[in-house]
């Protein structure tokens, strides 16, 4: 198949998505498909990733609230590049306008909705629910619960990475969601990279001793993450136990994150660790990885925290809470500070060595190669779509193409 995917998500500054379409790079051609990203960019290219594997770029505006990212604005170009292409089949990874323009594209290919984030997790039921019930903020946020059930009659299948939004997702009456959750890149993450000489050289640059707790938090500096609450539910624990912290990550929040930082020697943030390897190590040599974020869709870190050997101490709800191992790290009340700071505890006193234990047996995860290959086999059983009238002229694909296939 020559599948290409409408990514709005996509920046090659980093991220969960990056991360995910460089995996799909590698791994779709090498199960036989063609794979096309599509992506905003600051102008029009074709970049060959490898045989089988492009990046095309088109013009498009950079979002307000995060200038590393940009956005689809034309639909008719969005459309003139699905014409270029000529798909198998389309993805959509982004469930707001992009959505519905590739919903409203006159092509023949397949095409699924891939729901790499859940907007009510993130925003309405954040904001909202402190003061209302969840059915309470659906009911509030109907409008947008038809945009998804309108996307839903305008794809073939809407893929959710975890099977609390895929029951969700149903429930609210998308009836094609279904579960198809993602995995780790095979061979990188692993326990045997732990590092106790960098374990105690971390633990000394936050004035901690060797038999203190070093916990490691991966993601996007942004509202959603609930960083602050994190750092704040770390110092409370720091006040009783010796146990510090390492903020690994970048976005708009960084400089408010860097002043809440600047009270507490044990509290420390990184740049995002771009060479994967080294991630690895260092994530293998902490003693668990927390995670402040409920609006997970699937948790892409902390199952690469799982396949390294490390406990994790996650919210009760979201595609976080479902990678929990039962005896290797703890869940905490989505939202709440004070919980957060209870669980740090619990998983100090209940021994964090014996869960490691426990969380290096139980370190075999989902790859990314069985991932894919469960989503490329779902979107080949999909039955073809009938060609328009008028046919669409496929024959207008970019002469650069034809020389890659």
């Amino acid at each position: 198949m020559r599948i290409v995917d409408v990514c709005a998500f996509y920046t090659p500054l980093g991220g969960g998505v990056r991360t995910y379409v460089e995996s799909k790079f590698r791994t779709a051609p090498a199960m036989g498909h063609e794979q096309i990203v599509i992506a905003p960019g600051d102008r029009y290219e074709i970049t060959k990733i490898a045989p089988g594997a492009i990046l095309a770029t088109i013009p498009g505006p950079t979002l307000a609230v995060d200038r590393r990212y940009r956005y689809f604005n034309d639909e008719a170009m969005l459309h003139r590049e699905l014409d270029r292409w000529n798909p198998d089949h389309v993805e959509a990874t982004s469930p707001w306008a992009s959505a519905s323009m590739v919903s409203r594209w006159q092509g023949a290919a397949t095409r699924s909705l891939v729901m790499h984030s859940d907007p009510l997790s993130a925003f309405a039921y954040r904001w909202l629910g402190g003061i209302l019930s969840r059915r309470m903020i659906d009911r509030i946020c109907n409008p947008f619960w038809n945009h998804l059930r309108s996307l839903d009659r305008g794809f073939d299948v809407v893929v959710a990475p975890s099977r609390q939004l895929a029951d969700r997702l149903r429930a609210g009456g998308v009836e094609k969601a279904i579960a198809i959750p993602l995995g780790v890149e095979r061979g990188r993450f692993d326990p045997d990279l732990r590092d106790e000489k960098l374990r105690a050289e971390l633990l000394a640059s936050l004035g901690l001793p060797d038999s203190g707790t070093l916990l490691i938090g991966i993601g996007r500096f942004s509202s959603e993450k609930r960083w602050d609450m994190v750092i704040r539910a770390v110092a409370e624990a720091a006040r009783k136990k010796p146990v510090g912290l390492l903020l690994v990550g970048d976005g708009p929040r960084r400089q408010t994150l860097e002043l809440a930082c600047a009270r507490f020697s044990n509290i420390e943030l990184l740049m995002p660790v771009t060479e994967r390897d080294e991630l690895a190590r260092l994530l293998a040599s902490a003693d668990a990885l927390v995670h402040g974020c409920e609006a997970e869709t699937f948790g892409l870190t902390i199952t690469e925290a799982r396949a390294s050997g490390v406990p994790v101490i996650v919210p009760n709800r979201g595609g976080a809470s479902e990678q929990l191992t039962r005896g290797a790290g703890r869940a905490y009340r989505a939202g709440s500070e004070g919980s957060l700071a209870q669980a740090i505890a619990a998983f100090i006193d209940r021994d964090p060595a014996e869960q490691r234990r426990v969380a290096v047996q139980s370190s075999r995860v989902r790859t990314m190669d069985e991932h894919f290959r469960e989503l490329f086999g779902c979107y080949s059983a999909l039955a073809p779509r009938p060609v328009p009238v008028p046919a669409i002229d496929t024959a207008i694909a970019p002469a650069a193409a034809s020389a890659l296939y």
